[in-house]
């Protein structure tokens, strides 16, 4: 399902992922977690890499679905075929009556759109989930799903009324050696 029919006014609980990276054994198990609890959507940080894995996620989504692309993108005419509003971000979207803004890349965020949002979502850092409030505002990374760079793929659930997230793990590997 792609993004729309939500209301923008009734607090929801969104799962968010995003660094996906064609791995699909941890996007079925976000999924899966995003099914067990009860989303009503699911936002995407970007790096979804190829048309494929955005299929699955399209496939198996049962709830709005929105996103940005991420900087491993490449496919892009492959994805938008899927998904037509993806974009590269910023991206603002009403949910749940908070004013989200969602961004691959942290670092690319202009200030006016940091400040228009109470939510500010990214990806893009492969490191630990980030989930703190500062000066009003949530900032939440929940880190990469894929788990390629720490052995751990993560997921979160976001609920816009408490203006919290909890981070979930989605799946446990060997992290590569170097």
């Amino acid at each position: 399902m792609i993004a729309g029919g939500l209301p923008g006014g009734t607090a929801v609980r969104i799962g968010v992922f995003g660094d996906t990276h064609d791995h699909l054994v941890a996007i079925d198990r976000a999924l899966a977690l995003f099914g067990d609890e009860g989303v009503e959507a699911i936002i995407h940080t970007g790096d979804f890499c190829s048309p494929f894995a955005l299929k699955r996620i399209v496939e198996q989504a049962r709830v709005p679905l929105w996103g940005v692309y991420g900087n491993n993108d490449g496919e892009r005419r492959g994805l938008a075929r899927l998904c037509p509003d993806l974009c590269d971000g910023p991206r603002h979207v009403e949910l749940g009556g908070r004013k989200l803004c969602l961004i691959h890349d942290a670092e690319t965020l202009k200030h006016e759109d940091e400040m228009a949002a109470d939510i500010v979502i990214t990806g893009h850092t492969h490191g630990p989930p980030v989930c703190e409030m500062n000066e009003g505002r949530l900032y939440l990374n929940p880190g990469e799903c894929c788990g390629w760079l720490t052995g751990t793929g993560r997921a979160s659930i976001l609920d816009t009324e408490a203006m919290a997230a909890q981070n979930r793990v989605v799946l446990e590997q060997e992290r590569p050696r170097s």
